[in-house]
């Protein structure tokens, strides 16, 4: 029994696998529990994500990875092995090599944290590629070419917008600002409207369910239940999509800045290739009702959603595996 090659879309939402000859076979919610008075892992994934925002004191749920990079390197390792283990792809006698993919701006201490993390969880070789790259060969672009591509990933902890040319990015930008961040605004607009704390997953679930982020995308209602600031007891309101519009504005405003700034600073002839090409919306992000219209009216180029933004980046991984001895240097 040999291993297998396999590519990690280490996400700060979700953590995909794709293993080389099999497809995507794991696709998970990056969250740990765990018992803080003995540092005891008790469950990851789905079962973890379940716990969030409902457990006794000395059970912690975390989210060991934030904005894109790690912020608990012990957890995230823990977390990996757990993976890895799971989908059994450790041979008798070699490890798996690892394709993961990062954020284009994170430093070189990111780096080598995700490097060393996917090592000590199982790994012989580490191959790093950024994101936006692997997104755009995921969502089926032939980025090979001497014409621009340019793609757009909203993750849960970064944004990443890159044109891409001859195989490589030419200009990009990542901004801390995707489907957490948003999860956020919502929390904080119900509870300055409202007086209502809401946790994370009811956020979630108003983004999912009724949020829109362009005027007339769609118009509908959400009971949801949360802790009236002021009484302290439960409370039961209703909010709506027109809201929801109004209260992710300025989180949505960032991205479409981000997305201008990586279009004014590509070469002309790459722009005039945008224009016609158009725009591809990739990761979890792009399911955000509207997003793809309000960024096609404002970058003036077409933007089209990838066929399952979520496992563009995942796909695009397996891709490049086929091609491993190209990326890898012995």
């Amino acid at each position: 029994m040999f291993s297998r090659d396999i590519g990690i879309d280490l996400g700060t939402a979700n953590v995909l696998i794709h293993v080389k000859g099999k497809g995507v076979v794991l696709n998970e919610p990056s969250v740990v529990a765990m018992d803080r008075n003995t540092g005891k892992v008790l469950e990851v994934g789905h079962a973890a994500r379940r716990m969030v925002g409902r457990t006794p004191g000395n059970i912690e749920a975390i989210r060991p990875l934030k904005d894109g990079v790690i912020a608990d390197f012990d957890v995230t390792e823990a977390m990996l092995k757990y993976f890895l283990e799971r989908i059994n792809v450790r041979g008798f006698f070699s490890k798996p090599r690892i394709l993961v993919c990062c954020p284009t701006n994170i430093t070189k201490v990111e780096q080598k944290a995700i490097r060393e993390a996917a090592e000590k969880s199982g790994g012989k070789k580490i191959y790093l590629e950024e994101e936006p790259k692997v997104a755009a060969i995921g969502a089926g672009m032939d980025i090979f070419q001497p014409s621009g591509n340019m793609v757009i990933d909203l993750g849960g902890g970064t944004t990443d917008i890159a044109v891409l040319s001859m195989g490589d990015i030419v200009t990009a930008s990542s901004i801390k600002m995707a489907g957490d961040k948003f999860d956020q605004s919502i929390i904080q607009y119900i509870k300055r409207e409202y007086k209502l704390l809401i946790g994370d997953r009811t956020a979630e679930d108003i983004k999912i369910n009724i949020a829109t982020v362009f005027p007339d995308g769609r118009n509908e209602e959400m009971d949801i239940r949360g802790r009236d600031l002021v009484s302290g007891l439960p409370r039961t309101i209703t909010v709506n999509s027109k809201e929801m519009n109004g209260a992710l504005r300025e989180s949505v405003a960032l991205i479409v800045q981000a997305a201008k700034s990586v279009l004014e600073r590509t070469p002309p002839e790459l722009s005039a290739d945008i224009i016609d090409r158009g725009a591809i919306l990739t990761g979890g992000g792009a399911l955000l009702n509207g997003l793809d219209q309000l960024l096609s009216e404002e970058l003036k180029v077409p933007v089209l959603m990838a066929d399952d933004p979520m496992q563009c980046v995942v796909k695009g991984t397996g891709m490049m595996l086929e091609n491993i001895h190209k990326i890898a240097k012995d």
